[in-house]
Protein backbone atom coordinates (compact mmCIF):
# COMPACT_ATOMS: atom_id res chain seq x y z
CA UNK A 1 0.00 0.00 0.00
CA UNK A 2 3.13 2.28 1.03
CA UNK A 3 4.63 1.60 -2.14
CA UNK A 4 1.31 2.30 -4.44
CA UNK A 5 1.31 5.89 -2.37
CA UNK A 6 4.81 6.65 -3.32
CA UNK A 7 4.08 5.87 -6.76
CA UNK A 8 1.11 7.97 -6.92
CA UNK A 9 2.95 11.17 -5.64
CA UNK A 10 6.22 10.81 -7.50
CA UNK A 11 4.18 11.79 -10.73
CA UNK A 12 2.00 14.74 -8.94
CA UNK A 13 5.41 16.07 -7.73
CA UNK A 14 6.32 16.23 -11.12
CA UNK A 15 3.37 17.71 -12.46
CA UNK A 16 3.86 20.17 -9.81
CA UNK A 17 7.31 21.05 -10.93
CA UNK A 18 6.37 21.17 -14.79
CA UNK A 19 3.63 23.56 -14.23
CA UNK A 20 6.09 26.15 -12.03
CA UNK A 21 8.21 26.19 -14.68
CA UNK A 22 5.37 26.99 -17.10
CA UNK A 23 4.26 29.90 -14.98
CA UNK A 24 8.05 30.62 -14.49
CA UNK A 25 8.81 31.14 -18.41
CA UNK A 26 5.47 33.30 -18.64
CA UNK A 27 6.65 35.56 -16.04
CA UNK A 28 9.84 35.68 -17.89
CA UNK A 29 8.41 36.52 -21.12
CA UNK A 30 6.07 39.10 -20.26
CA UNK A 31 8.84 40.67 -18.51
CA UNK A 32 10.94 40.95 -21.37
CA UNK A 33 8.21 41.92 -23.87
CA UNK A 34 7.67 45.08 -21.09
CA UNK A 35 11.48 45.36 -21.27
CA UNK A 36 11.70 45.51 -24.98
CA UNK A 37 8.74 47.36 -25.31
CA UNK A 38 10.52 49.94 -22.51
CA UNK A 39 13.49 50.32 -24.38
CA UNK A 40 12.13 50.89 -27.90
CA UNK A 41 10.18 53.85 -26.70
CA UNK A 42 12.89 55.52 -24.72
CA UNK A 43 15.20 54.72 -27.34
CA UNK A 44 12.72 56.94 -29.92
CA UNK A 45 12.22 59.60 -27.33
CA UNK A 46 16.31 59.40 -27.44
CA UNK A 47 16.34 59.55 -30.97
CA UNK A 48 14.41 62.49 -31.34
CA UNK A 49 16.32 64.67 -28.80
CA UNK A 50 19.21 64.22 -30.75
CA UNK A 51 17.22 65.30 -34.22
CA UNK A 52 16.64 68.16 -32.76
CA UNK A 53 19.10 69.43 -30.79
CA UNK A 54 21.03 68.50 -34.53
CA UNK A 55 18.78 70.25 -36.52
CA UNK A 56 18.91 73.61 -34.32
CA UNK A 57 22.69 73.21 -33.65
CA UNK A 58 23.71 75.96 -36.12
CA UNK A 59 20.95 78.24 -35.10
CA UNK A 60 21.17 78.09 -31.37
CA UNK A 61 24.24 80.60 -30.97
CA UNK A 62 23.11 83.30 -32.93
CA UNK A 63 19.53 82.48 -31.18
CA UNK A 64 21.05 82.65 -27.68
CA UNK A 65 19.30 79.81 -26.92
CA UNK A 66 20.18 76.12 -26.15
CA UNK A 67 18.70 72.68 -26.90
CA UNK A 68 18.12 69.42 -24.25
CA UNK A 69 17.46 66.33 -25.58
CA UNK A 70 17.23 64.85 -22.51
CA UNK A 71 13.95 67.07 -22.21
CA UNK A 72 13.48 67.44 -25.29
CA UNK A 73 13.23 71.02 -24.67
CA UNK A 74 14.33 74.04 -26.44
CA UNK A 75 15.19 77.47 -24.70
CA UNK A 76 15.37 80.76 -26.07
CA UNK A 77 16.67 82.76 -23.30
CA UNK A 78 17.28 86.54 -23.88
CA UNK A 79 14.53 88.62 -22.56
CA UNK A 80 16.20 91.84 -24.75
CA UNK A 81 15.09 90.05 -27.89
CA UNK A 82 11.99 88.18 -26.85
CA UNK A 83 9.47 91.41 -25.11
CA UNK A 84 9.83 94.44 -23.83
CA UNK A 85 10.00 94.72 -19.67
CA UNK A 86 6.33 94.18 -18.72
CA UNK A 87 4.91 93.80 -22.66
CA UNK A 88 3.14 90.76 -24.52
CA UNK A 89 4.05 91.72 -27.77
CA UNK A 90 6.97 89.97 -29.42
CA UNK A 91 9.68 92.06 -30.59
CA UNK A 92 10.58 92.08 -34.16
CA UNK A 93 14.05 89.72 -33.75
CA UNK A 94 11.82 87.36 -31.80
CA UNK A 95 9.37 86.91 -34.41
CA UNK A 96 11.95 86.83 -37.24
CA UNK A 97 13.21 83.53 -35.40
CA UNK A 98 9.98 81.72 -34.80
CA UNK A 99 9.32 81.98 -38.59
CA UNK A 100 12.82 80.28 -39.15
CA UNK A 101 12.48 77.57 -35.81
CA UNK A 102 8.68 76.66 -35.62
CA UNK A 103 8.07 75.27 -39.12
CA UNK A 104 11.48 72.98 -38.76
CA UNK A 105 10.72 72.46 -35.51
CA UNK A 106 6.97 70.46 -36.58
CA UNK A 107 8.37 69.27 -39.60
CA UNK A 108 10.44 67.21 -36.64
CA UNK A 109 7.89 66.26 -34.29
CA UNK A 110 5.09 65.33 -37.13
CA UNK A 111 7.43 62.72 -38.83
CA UNK A 112 5.41 59.30 -38.63
CA UNK A 113 7.86 57.54 -36.21
CA UNK A 114 7.50 60.58 -33.68
CA UNK A 115 4.02 61.88 -33.64
CA UNK A 116 1.79 59.32 -32.20
CA UNK A 117 4.14 59.55 -29.42
CA UNK A 118 3.75 63.53 -28.53
CA UNK A 119 1.04 63.63 -26.19
CA UNK A 120 1.44 68.25 -26.09
CA UNK A 121 3.72 70.68 -27.37
CA UNK A 122 4.20 73.23 -24.71
CA UNK A 123 5.26 76.86 -24.76
CA UNK A 124 6.14 77.98 -21.59
CA UNK A 125 6.91 81.55 -20.11
CA UNK A 126 9.15 82.36 -17.26
CA UNK A 127 9.49 85.64 -15.68
CA UNK A 128 12.01 86.82 -12.87
CA UNK A 129 10.55 87.49 -9.27
CA UNK A 130 10.71 91.05 -9.82
CA UNK A 131 8.37 93.52 -10.12
CA UNK A 132 8.55 97.37 -10.04
CA UNK A 133 9.35 98.41 -6.36
CA UNK A 134 6.92 98.60 -3.38
CA UNK A 135 4.87 95.87 -4.85
CA UNK A 136 4.85 93.08 -2.59
CA UNK A 137 5.95 89.27 -3.17
CA UNK A 138 2.76 87.66 -3.69
CA UNK A 139 1.52 90.86 -6.28
CA UNK A 140 4.47 90.54 -8.10
CA UNK A 141 3.70 86.66 -8.62
CA UNK A 142 -0.12 87.17 -9.86
CA UNK A 143 1.24 89.92 -11.91
CA UNK A 144 4.19 87.87 -13.69
CA UNK A 145 1.96 85.05 -13.87
CA UNK A 146 -0.64 87.54 -15.94
CA UNK A 147 2.24 88.40 -17.88
CA UNK A 148 3.86 85.12 -18.43
CA UNK A 149 0.59 83.83 -20.16
CA UNK A 150 0.00 86.56 -21.84
CA UNK A 151 3.15 86.28 -23.49
CA UNK A 152 2.69 82.52 -24.13
CA UNK A 153 -0.50 83.29 -25.82
CA UNK A 154 0.99 85.99 -27.77
CA UNK A 155 3.49 83.29 -28.98
CA UNK A 156 1.38 80.46 -29.63
CA UNK A 157 -1.10 83.08 -31.77
CA UNK A 158 1.90 84.14 -33.72
CA UNK A 159 3.60 80.49 -34.73
CA UNK A 160 -0.06 78.98 -35.59
CA UNK A 161 -1.27 82.29 -37.87
CA UNK A 162 2.13 83.91 -39.11
CA UNK A 163 5.06 81.00 -39.89
CA UNK A 164 4.33 78.25 -42.68
CA UNK A 165 3.94 74.68 -40.66
CA UNK A 166 2.73 71.76 -42.14
CA UNK A 167 -0.01 69.41 -39.95
CA UNK A 168 -1.39 72.24 -38.70
CA UNK A 169 -4.81 70.81 -37.30
CA UNK A 170 -2.26 68.11 -35.89
CA UNK A 171 0.07 70.96 -33.85
CA UNK A 172 -3.41 73.08 -33.16
CA UNK A 173 -4.85 70.06 -31.54
CA UNK A 174 -1.74 69.46 -29.30
CA UNK A 175 0.02 72.87 -28.54
CA UNK A 176 -0.72 74.81 -25.21
CA UNK A 177 0.52 77.98 -23.87
CA UNK A 178 1.73 77.89 -20.29
CA UNK A 179 2.27 80.93 -18.50
CA UNK A 180 4.30 79.87 -15.57
CA UNK A 181 5.56 83.01 -13.95
CA UNK A 182 8.61 82.70 -11.72
CA UNK A 183 7.82 79.59 -10.33
CA UNK A 184 10.71 78.05 -11.84
CA UNK A 185 13.54 80.42 -11.43
CA UNK A 186 16.96 79.78 -12.97
CA UNK A 187 19.84 79.91 -10.15
CA UNK A 188 23.10 80.92 -9.72
CA UNK A 189 25.54 78.64 -8.65
CA UNK A 190 25.20 80.28 -4.60
CA UNK A 191 21.74 79.80 -5.01
CA UNK A 192 20.48 83.21 -5.85
CA UNK A 193 17.77 83.86 -8.56
CA UNK A 194 19.28 84.98 -11.69
CA UNK A 195 17.16 87.50 -12.95
CA UNK A 196 17.94 87.73 -16.56
CA UNK A 197 17.97 83.90 -17.40
CA UNK A 198 15.23 83.33 -15.45
CA UNK A 199 13.30 85.40 -17.87
CA UNK A 200 12.38 82.83 -21.04
CA UNK A 201 10.52 80.89 -23.66
CA UNK A 202 10.67 77.33 -23.92
CA UNK A 203 9.06 75.30 -25.97
CA UNK A 204 8.96 71.49 -24.50
CA UNK A 205 7.52 67.99 -26.14
CA UNK A 206 5.48 66.31 -23.71
CA UNK A 207 5.13 62.54 -24.59
CA UNK A 208 2.33 59.96 -23.73
CA UNK A 209 4.54 57.15 -22.20
CA UNK A 210 2.05 56.60 -19.34
CA UNK A 211 -0.65 55.74 -21.75
CA UNK A 212 1.76 53.96 -24.04
CA UNK A 213 3.16 51.53 -20.93
CA UNK A 214 -0.70 51.28 -20.04
CA UNK A 215 -0.94 49.76 -23.78
CA UNK A 216 1.75 47.65 -23.39
CA UNK A 217 0.57 46.19 -20.22
CA UNK A 218 -2.88 45.84 -21.66
CA UNK A 219 -1.80 44.27 -25.32
CA UNK A 220 0.57 41.65 -23.06
CA UNK A 221 -2.34 40.72 -20.38
CA UNK A 222 -3.31 37.78 -22.40
CA UNK A 223 -0.48 36.66 -23.40
CA UNK A 224 -0.69 32.20 -23.52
Amino acid sequence: MAKNSEQHWIPLADLMTGLMMVFMLIAVLYMLKVSNAISGYTASKDELGRDLCAEFSKDLAKWDAECDSKNLSIRFKSPDVLFDTGKDVLKPQFAIILNDFFPRYIKILSQDKYKDKIEEIRIEGHTSSKWSVGVSGDDAYFLNMQLSQARTLSVLRYVLVNTNINNKDWTKNILTANGLSSSKLILNNDGTENQQASQRVEFKVGTNADEYMQEVLNNLGNIK
